[in-house]
């Protein structure tokens, strides 16, 4: 009774009337009463709604340089080397900052404080970025990325770990898939929008220009006080929530201790080699792929932007699809492969042929959401789960590495040798990840093929693991925590851990 009272005082519902009056109450008042108490689903779903738009401004304007490319360059007098700049500094602080957001928010911040405070690094961010090219400031405009890359990824970690502390259970998987489905739908409507918002500033101030660019970048950062908007509403609701169901702050459960490293398996090493192998051959790309189009294919710049984004677009609803796919029938390695045979088709159309580019690109849509589906969960197949948070944090790390370093060389690649020998430079990456992967197939094999098993087989092996880890169950906590270290993890909770994984950055 006493905990029913306080949630009606604080949600300010003050009437006295007796229980007769209250059972008359119209059908209005009681679904308000579910959107305000926080252990109902109707408030779930608010919370959703914002913790969708959450990340909403940061993959909105991670890629503007690339809805802008052609303006870009133009109205600042660049090249492509230069250009390419942008996004190596949004990579460079998170080849550090991917071991250190879960920390900062588990042991610094607070999930609350530390996702309004990632948010106000993505804003300010932007707007120093647009700043810079209102000024025609190059440099500054390199200061701005770097940032709005200092929030951009801790963002995403922080997004994940309220999206577990709301859905723990079976609601987890579908969260994960609207926020990735959102993240999507961010980068999607940037590279759709942004060349119309461009020509409207361009015919307002009656000429297109550095002005111009800075002006249309500046209104782009609206999505990201957007987003701190809804940091702030999401702090708030998990703060009154925390009051009324005495529940704890979310953590991000991942334990970083670089030393761990240094025990990695070859089959690990393998699938960091395919990562960093496949991704540069994505975004890259993309960011330079709208002014291949309108080169090789005489597309408008609308047409243009419209092919080049349909990776995103083909990915919000595939990456949910293809995961429930992977999860029924296992065999991730064969996935694997094949999503970079694809990728790696699509290229090779793109560079060696005139067909339609929206086959090449549907292609890479599929394969880039497939591959990500059957990668990133085989990391929790190699490595114990007290591992995890290293080996993740590892691989985002040398993600970004890659990312930068590419992005800067993709750059000079297209000013001194043009699209083919881009093109070439990004089949040779491609290449390089199917070798490793045909190597982890074999030595996977060798090992007994764990990584390829069926599902059933997986299903199979971790209910004979669970069986012997509860047979050799102690009283003492260090046992109970050494059989939870060592016990694969469920189907669910890898599913989930793949999820997380995409949403903390496009870029996985």
């Amino acid at each position: 009774m006493a905990d029913f009272e306080e949630q009606q005082n604080l949600l300010e519902e003050d009437d006295e009337s007796s229980s007769g009056e209250r059972g008359s109450a119209s059908g209005a008042d009681r679904q308000m009463s579910a959107i305000c108490d926080p252990s109902r689903a109707l408030h779930r779903v608010v919370v959703l709604t914002f913790m969708c738009f959450l990340g909403f401004g940061s993959y909105f304007c991670y890629d503007n340089p690339a809805a802008l490319q052609t303006q870009v360059i133009q109205d600042l007098n660049l090249n492509t080397a230069k250009f390419m700049q942008l996004y190596a500094w949004y990579s460079w602080p998170n080849v550090v900052l991917c071991f250190f957001g879960g920390f900062l928010l588990d042991r610094v911040f607070g999930i609350r404080l530390g996702t309004i405070i990632f948010s106000l690094f993505v804003c300010v961010g932007q707007v120093i970025f647009a700043a810079g090219a209102w000024l025609d400031l190059f440099w500054l405009m390199e200061v701005g990325r770097f940032v709005f890359g200092i929030g951009g990824e801790s963002l995403a970690v922080a997004q994940n770990t309220y999206a577990v502390n709301w859905f723990k259970g079976k609601e987890l998987n579908l969260v994960f898939g609207l926020q990735l489905s959102m993240a999507r739908l961010g980068s999607t409507v940037n590279m759709n929008i942004m060349g119309w918002v461009y020509n409207k500033v361009a015919a307002a101030v009656g000429s297109p220009g550095y002005y111009t660019l800075g002006a249309s970048l500046m209104i782009a950062a609206v999505t990201c006080v957007f987003s701190l908007i809804c940091a702030l509403v999401l702090g708030f609701l998990d703060k009154r929530a925390e009051r009324i169901l005495h529940k704890e702050q979310g953590k991000t459960g991942e334990v970083i201790k670089l030393t761990d490293v240094k025990d990695f398996p070859l089959t690990l090493w393998l699938i960091f080699i395919i990562c960093v192998g496949y991704y540069v051959a994505i975004f890259p790309f993309i960011g330079l792929g709208q002014v291949f189009f309108i080169e090789k294919f005489n597309f408008s710049p609308a047409e243009a932007r419209a092919v080049n984004s349909i990776v995103y677009i083909i990915s919000a609803p595939a990456s949910p699809v293809l995961g429930f796919m992977v999860d029924k029938t296992g065999r991730n390695v064969v996935w694997v492969i094949t999503a970079v045979v694809a990728t790696l088709a699509a290229h090779v159309m793109l560079a060696f042929t005139f067909w339609n580019p929206w086959i090449a690109m549907s292609l890479l849509g599929v394969s880039y959401s497939l591959l990500a589906c059957a990668l990133w969960p085989m990391v929790a197949f190699v490595v114990p789960e007290h591992q995890l948070g290293t080996a993740y944090g590892f691989m985002q790390s040398i993600q970004n590495l890659g990312l930068a370093l590419i992005a800067m060389a993709a750059g000079a690649i297209l000013d001194s040798r043009g699209y083919l020998v881009l093109e070439v430079f990004f089949c040779a990456c491609i290449c390089i990840a199917l070798i490793a992967v045909v190597m982890l197939y074999f030595v996977d094999y060798v090992k007994g093929g764990d990584l390829n098993q069926s599902a059933a087989a997986r299903a199979k092996v971790q209910k004979e693991a669970t069986s012997d880890a509860e047979a050799k169950r102690r009283p003492s906590k260090q046992t109970q925590g050494d059989l939870a270290r060592l016990a694969p993890m469920s189907a669910f909770s890898l599913r989930n851990r793949y999820l997380s994984r995409l949403g903390a950055q496009d870029t996985s």
